[in-house]
């Protein structure tokens, strides 16, 4: 009897070991709203790490003696970076696993916001940023494929989705006021030191939870067209930055602005001959994911510019100090969530594109309102209420597109055309920054008082006004009245 009391406690005690080890292990299938929180997180960050160093641009041009072209190419060398290799980051989650490249482009983002937070001269800065925007075209992707492939289609799916880009345009309410808090408590440094802390727990936390899941056939990624396409907007970006210092007939302007589209050309040319394109071209035959996506082009040429404009007229021109132009772009931050809270609700009476339509038309109104600013502009009518529309316009286009994009797509093709939707963004956002930052600096002439400031930021917003009124036009004609259905 002894030995046989003595097995049963044994298997006992075992039973309960199993019990609270169980308890302590994440599950097979994490709970959803797990799945969402850890994707958004991602989101959260790539997102922060655009407007948290637009409030922090004035103090690292002191910092670092960056130049006013310098200071556009802290921006533009992470945007760059991000839409070049983004479709690379996308199919590399399909064919490798999804969660894998969500820790890979966490812990190179993560690295890459130490190494610039410790930089001490310009070159290590955009260096820095650099490899930041290839982290952040890793991680993008998967965190919408993750997200996608958790969540059934339908109602659940455009919530979650809607959630996605509320908490990544958090990201952006987030850093202007963290941002100012941060150099004016600290230093600049910190708008990127801060991202370590955060991507370590947020690095952590996914390895344990997320579970891998892909979608490929062992395709080999397609390296020459990630490259091809990055080198191919970075010297099209580089030309057009160009033309205000040298002109437009100068070699140093003409040579660039000539080998950009002719890389961008070569690129196509090679996904259309390669057997593992990069971007299937015949995707963009398929109506809600090329209409979606170059929509998504124009609207982030336009608005991706908004805060860089209105964090430096705050600083430069009104004489806020970091802090104050946080706080400034709070109430324009929380509309982009309230209208990207807005969209799914709106979207099944009323329909995706009509929501993409309507959310386009407000931004249309906040950029025309904001095109008239003045030196003295009072914070009410200057900052507050056309920022409001700006932004809550924004939040409302961002998710039915978004979500006619990715429904059009099979589901091993989910990973690339989540990759395509934050590409179509970037690229328009990064090419709309360089054109918008030289009509604004020829239109001030190189001087720096703030009514110079003024006509040069102000004509800024009027062409961004004209290009969001074009792509109000193309949705109405080209985007499909209801999301696509996969089989």
């Amino acid at each position: 009897m002894t030995p046989m009391l003595e097995s049963a406690d044994a298997a006992t005690a075992r039973t309960s070991r199993i019990s609270r080890l169980s308890r302590l292990r994440p599950r097979g299938t994490p709970p959803m709203w797990l799945v969402v929180a850890l994707t958004c997180a991602g989101q959260f960050l790539v997102v922060l790490d655009v407007s948290v160093v637009n409030v922090a641009l004035p103090s690292m041009r002191t910092g670092l003696g960056l130049s006013a072209q310098g200071l556009q190419w802290v921006v533009n060398a992470y945007a760059i970076a991000f839409a070049g290799f983004m479709l690379l980051g996308g199919r590399a989650g399909d064919l490798y696993g999804r969660k894998r490249m969500f820790l890979v482009g966490l812990g190179l983002f993560t690295l890459a916001s130490l190494a610039g937070g410790l930089a001490q001269d310009d070159w290590q800065l955009l260096l820095a940023r650099a490899v930041q925007g290839l982290g952040a075209a890793v991680l993008a992707p998967s965190t919408l494929t993750i997200l996608t492939a958790s969540v059934p289609e339908g109602a659940a799916r455009a919530r979650a989705i809607g959630t996605w880009t509320a908490v990544g345009a958090g990201g952006g309410a987030a850093g202007g006021l963290v941002g100012g808090l941060l150099v004016e408590t600290l230093s600049w440094r910190w708008v990127l030191l801060i991202n370590v802390p955060v991507g370590a727990v947020v690095l952590c936390a996914a390895a344990w939870f997320l579970t891998e899941g892909r979608a490929g056939d062992g395709r080999r990624l397609d390296l020459p067209g990630a490259l091809l396409v990055t080198a191919g907007l970075g010297t099209l970006a580089y030309g057009i930055s160009q033309t205000e210092a040298e002109g437009w007939t100068a070699p140093g302007t003409l040579l660039p602005l000539l080998a950009g589209p002719a890389l961008l050309g070569a690129f196509l040319a090679v996904e259309a001959r390669t057997a593992s394109p990069l971007m299937p071209l015949g995707l963009l035959r398929v109506r809600s994911v090329s209409s979606a996506n170059v929509s998504m082009f124009l609207c982030g040429s336009a608005m991706f510019c908004m805060w860089f404009f209105m964090t430096l007229y705050a600083q430069n021109v009104l004489g806020y100090t970091p802090l104050e132009a946080g706080l400034a772009l709070v109430p324009s931050s929380l509309a982009v969530i309230l209208g990207s809270k807005l969209a799914p609700r709106l979207m099944r009476p009323v329909g995706p594109r009509n929501v993409a339509v309507l959310g386009t038309l407000i931004a249309v109104a906040g950029f025309a309102w904001q095109s008239t600013m003045t030196p003295d502009g009072p914070y009410t009518t200057a900052i507050l209420v056309p920022g409001i529309l700006m932004m809550l316009g924004a939040g409302l286009a961002a998710t039915p597109l978004a979500s006619l994009a990715t429904s059009g797509a099979a589901p091993e093709e989910t990973g690339l055309v989540s990759g395509l939707v934050n590409t179509s963004r970037t690229m328009g956002g990064s090419l709309g920054l360089a054109v918008l930052s030289t009509l604004a600096a020829a239109e001030s002439a190189g001087q720096t008082t703030p009514q110079a400031l003024t006509e040069g930021y102000a004509l800024a917003f009027r062409v961004g006004a004209g290009v969001l009124a074009a792509g109000v036009v193309l949705m109405w004609v080209w985007l499909p009245r209801r999301a696509a259905q996969v089989s």
